[in-house]
């Protein structure tokens, strides 16, 4: 492969669905601020939620706050054991904190494999967007279903599924933007984390080529310019429409480890893995996150897969996406609670197709 490739190897079908997803995005961001919704509704295919099970999985729409559309998408596998307790994954999809939803055709897809790889339930959220709603909405929103979580609504509004939960075995997990939510969310649970959560206790973070930015321009985005989906321009645009008004990229919502990072993280705050991709212009940020994970004593795995370009996941027919299923089940697998004498946990299972940066 050339030196100077931006992108690995992708068919015409890939490189179309990549260059109309780019295209549609960027008309639909205004000079102004704010985003043609109506332009984007084109894109964004939408999927009923399916009592039926589908592909060995059923799905409800919960309601938590209908005041501020807060709701999220409920995956419930539909072979399970009697008495089986299964792992509760709260996920956050990605789109820049502006586009797309858990009723997304591309998210409904993702977590419903997830859901089946790993055998969890999976709750994903419909957190609010940006720019109407900006920094803080989102971590607010995540933090609600927690504690909507945590205060038995699962309950009420699925039974059944909330006696499969295990909330003692909750997982955060989130890809881009809802990457960098699965931060700042797990952060606010651990600030309370000591008797502040009755059910909920969060057992691990899952960071899928996670968006953090910042001011400074880093190699990778000098290198990688033309990768599919993400560039300077775009970032840039989403980051403005995102943070507090006046606030630049160096603001700790982005640059969680920068200049203005404030506080030490908290000592609850459980084990992340952070998944990067080869062809991604936002790996730096997502190394120095690790990195600043592991600097301040936290427990971190590294994930990287060096021909995955940004959203690779999204593709299923794509080896390296199967692989990423299998690592988010062997990081749930080894972080779920167990009793003394289940031994040692056991680690995710790696492949020629990632490389892996053990704890």
């Amino acid at each position: 492969m050339s030196p100077a490739a931006v992108a690995p190897p992708l068919s015409r079908t890939k490189r179309f669905v990549i260059a109309a997803v780019s295209a549609i995005n960027d008309a639909a961001c205004r000079s102004d601020g704010t985003v043609n919704r109506r332009l984007v509704s084109l894109l964004d295919a939408r999927v009923a939620a399916s009592a039926k099970p589908f592909r060995g999985v059923r799905t409800a729409d919960v309601p938590v706050d209908l005041s501020r559309d807060l709701w999220f998408r409920l995956f419930v596998p539909s072979s399970v054991s009697e008495g089986e307790r299964l792992p509760v994954i709260v996920f956050f999809h990605g789109g820049g904190f502006a586009f797309l939803s858990p009723d997304s055709y591309l998210f409904d897809d993702v977590c419903r494999r997830i859901c089946r790889t790993a055998h969890a339930l999976v709750v994903s959220v419909n957190y609010r967007l940006a720019p109407e709603h900006r920094c803080p909405a989102q971590y607010e929103d995540g933090v609600h279903v927690l504690r909507f979580l945590d205060g038995g609504g699962l309950l009420y509004a699925d039974p059944s599924a909330a006696d499969l939960a295990d909330l003692s075995s909750c997982f955060l997990v989130g890809d881009s933007a809802g990457g960098n939510i699965v931060h700042h969310v797990a952060r606010r649970w651990a600030a309370d984390a000591d008797g502040g959560w009755k059910k909920v206790r969060l057992a691990g973070m899952v960071l899928i080529q996670p968006y953090f930015g910042g001011e400074e321009r880093t190699a990778a985005e000098l290198r990688l310019v033309g990768a599919p989906l993400v560039s300077v321009e775009r970032t840039d645009w989403l980051w403005r429409a995102f943070l507090p008004e006046g606030a630049d990229r160096d603001h700790e919502a982005s640059n969680v480890f920068g200049p203005r990072a404030v506080g030490e993280l908290e000592e609850a705050l459980p084990a992340a893995m952070v998944v990067v991709g080869g062809f991604d212009p936002l790996q730096d940020w997502q190394r120095r996150y690790y990195k600043g994970l592991r600097a301040r004593g936290k427990s971190a795995r590294l994930v990287e897969y060096p021909e995955a370009f940004h959203s690779f996941y999204a593709f299923p027919d794509l080896k390296q996406s199967t692989v990423l299923m299998e690592e988010i089940k062997g990081f749930v697998d080894s972080h779920r609670p167990r009793k003394e004498e289940d031994g040692e946990r056991n680690g995710g299972g790696g492949d020629k197709h990632s490389n892996i940066e053990e704890w």
